[in-house]
């Protein structure tokens, strides 16, 4: 199972966290993925982390403003989102699966996502 927290509404320019939480015996089998979906848009690929938090992807759109990590001791993976933008409001889901990919079909568990809300 997979609980997202840490959604909220933020003014342009600020920073949030976000925080998935895993539970289970097996959470460093598993990449994590974030994603993303906006009203009336696809579901899309933010960021992902393997499972020894060594390798990290991001797409153009976040890199260099977000920044994923995990931490295996407490099960729990972190998006970091700075500078964020009306672009970013969104619902954001967490994800784990076999690898790291930007795909949706390669992740296996889904959390039921925390909204965030980005407006002046």
């Amino acid at each position: 199972q997979l609980v997202e927290s840490g959604g909220g509404l933020v003014q342009p320019g600020d920073s949030l966290s976000l925080s998935c939480a895993a539970s289970g015996r097996f959470f460093t089998s598993y990449a994590v993925g974030w994603f993303r979906q906006a009203p009336g848009k696809e579901r899309e690929f933010v960021a992902s982390v393997s499972r020894g938090g060594s390798n990290t992807h991001y797409s153009d759109s976040v890199k260099g403003r977000f920044t994923i990590s995990r931490d295996n001791a407490k099960a729990t993976v972190y998006l970091q989102m700075d500078s964020l933008n009306s672009d970013d409001t969104a619902v954001y889901y967490c994800a784990a699966g076999g690898v790291p990919t930007a795909t949706i079909r390669h992740y296996t568990y889904w959390g039921r996502g925390t909204q965030v809300t980005v407006s002046s």
